[in-house]
């Protein structure tokens, strides 16, 4: 599913008053406060769904697919995404 999609999904869940640019300020809404909780708090948990983490990624040796050359990869944060119990019976 991409973003098109989903926003039609939350239209429908909206129900039929609901017009594709409401929907789509909600689901950007709701982006914009998981990037908030991120940036502040570092986690953020919505139970039920599952949790978003900020982790650390250390500096490590990778390789040029190119020129098969060695090159550094500098450390950076990146996000990760733990499932919820009830999101994960479901699949």
């Amino acid at each position: 599913m991409n973003k098109a999609k989903l926003i039609e999904s939350v239209q429908k869940s909206l129900g039929g008053d609901t017009s594709k640019a409401h929907a789509g300020h909600a689901v950007e809404a709701v982006i914009d406060g998981i990037k908030g909780g991120l940036k502040k708090e570092k986690a953020v948990q919505l139970i039920g769904f599952g949790t978003f983490k900020v982790a650390q990624r250390k500096a490590r040796l990778g390789v040029n697919p190119k020129t098969g050359e060695k090159i550094k990869i500098k450390a950076s944060k990146t996000v990760k995404f733990v499932v919820g119990k009830e999101l994960k019976s479901k699949l």
